[in-house]
């Protein structure tokens, strides 16, 4: 990866619309290297497809979700996108952490880096941690007066396992628009994700 210098990626591209890329595409690239996070490719195929089927059918370009989940993980190498864990973007990961065991719910020990740290676990991609995600962007994308019922409802099933300030409701209808937000700082957040979904498209 260090090598390839993909072609330069659009300034932003909005969170609603058309799939900016294929579900081979994303397969190509995640599944050589998530499978030495316990990842078979026909899981990361799994994972891709069902990004796809959650995405289509509340009209999210499930393909700029993938990449902004590639940015958030690593290309699905982290220790919070293994199993047990499957957090798709750092939801509930807060930097927060501790040589010792808190005891408390939410922390986990992170093998990676040998310290406790609070997030959130999701019990499986298709029917918790990627509805969570796609349905967290929406809530970002979208107030409820600008939502439809099916969208509304995955809204609501994602801010129950993380709430959203109504203050950040409709503020990003843009994946340049969840800078300083998503992530702090943040100041090129949406950029990076950009950048990542061209890698996605044009690796070999």
């Amino acid at each position: 990866m260090r090598d390839f210098v993909p072609p330069k990626p659009p300034a932003d591209l909005p969170i609603l619309g058309l799939p900016s890329g294929t579900v081979e595409e994303a397969v190509r690239v995640l599944a050589p290297r998530a499978v030495n996070n316990g990842y078979s490719y026909d899981d990361v195929r799994t994972i891709v497809q069902a990004y796809e089927q959650v995405g289509s059918s509340v009209g999210v370009d499930w393909f700029l979700a993938i990449a902004q989940m590639a940015h958030e993980t690593g290309y699905l190498t982290s220790y919070w996108s293994a199993r047990p864990q499957n957090n798709p973007a750092g939801l509930g990961v807060e930097g927060q952490s501790s040589s010792t065991n808190p005891n408390q719910p939410g922390w986990v020990f992170n093998t990676q880096r040998n310290m406790w740290e609070k997030g959130l676990s999701f019990p499986t991609w298709r029917d918790d941690a990627i509805p969570a995600h796609i349905g967290r962007l929406l809530a970002y994308a979208l107030r409820d007066d600008q939502a439809s019922p099916a969208q509304k409802a995955l809204i609501a099933k994602a801010l129950a396992y993380r709430a959203l300030p109504t203050n950040l409701r409709g503020v990003a209808p843009t994946i340049v628009g969840l800078n300083g937000r998503w992530a702090f700082p943040g100041t090129t957040y949406g950029q990076r994700i950009l950048d990542v979904m061209m890698r996605l498209r044009q690796l070999p």
